[in-house]
């Protein structure tokens, strides 16, 4: 399918990854030759894509109520940009259901974010409604920067927390059947076709994945394509399990 523009980087700077340390600050030199230290959004090991010495956008902000004026945007590794900033996705999601970019999820005058849900005290990221033909939807989104070759895995380590998620949206199918309950994979990076679960760093996340597609959890991995001027959905990859 052709690609579709859905997020607009602002204006960004270039530079070089010097380090990445206490998960939170990257140190980076700009093209200028400036040092500078960017706020990194991002609280997972970053497996593959944390590479020294690899070129980086930078975004800057003037708020001088903020700590770090600099936010760590992307990184290029494998020969593709790969989006760094876990704030992002749920934002480009948002504006994407609203402009109807996503088939699968189009056609939906209402969505909800944040509601909480299920027996272990979750929200759910987007509730969504008031569509003229489908069931009301509930989607997890979970950010996916990790690969091997073309293949996009999800998670690059042990996530309590995703396991959670997978455990309450294998309820909301029991509970609420005539519900869509859908499993999103913002897949960060452009170069990945394929998608499957990261049992080498989580198998419990896999078994559990497999259970929730089995009981009719629906697993959408989008693919995206991150250039500096903006994120462009490329579509569904193909489903591994």
């Amino acid at each position: 399918m052709t690609s579709t523009l859905c997020w607009h980087y602002p204006p960004l700077q270039e530079g070089i990854l010097c380090r990445r340390y206490q998960r939170f600050f990257a140190e980076i030199e700009l093209t200028s030759g400036d040092r500078i230290t960017a706020h990194c959004p991002n609280t997972g090991p970053m497996t593959g894509i944390c590479k020294v010495g690899a070129p980086v956008q930078v975004s800057y902000h003037a708020d001088p109520k903020r700590k770090l004026a600099y936010t760590w945007e992307m990184i290029f590794v494998d020969g593709t940009w790969v989006g760094v900033n876990t704030n992002l996705p749920n934002r480009v999601i948002a504006s994407a259901l609203a402009a109807g970019i996503l088939p699968e999820l189009a056609g939906y005058e209402t969505q909800q974010r944040e509601v909480a849900y299920g027996q272990e005290r979750s929200r759910i990221d987007f509730y969504l409604t008031d569509h003229p033909q489908r069931p009301c939807a509930y989607v997890e989104v979970k950010n996916t920067t990790w690969a091997q070759g073309g293949l996009a895995l999800f998670p690059d380590t042990v996530t309590p927390r995703g396991q959670k998620h997978l455990r309450e949206l294998q309820w909301l199918r029991q509970t609420e059947p005539q519900a869509r309950v859908c499993m999103l994979y913002f897949i960060n990076r452009g170069d990945c076709d394929r998608f499957a679960p990261g049992d080498s760093a989580d198998p419990t996340y896999g078994q559990l994945l497999r259970a929730a597609y089995s009981q009719g959890v629906e697993i959408l991995p989008y693919r995206f394509a991150i250039e500096p001027t903006g994120i462009q959905f490329l579509g569904l990859a193909e489903l591994i399990l």
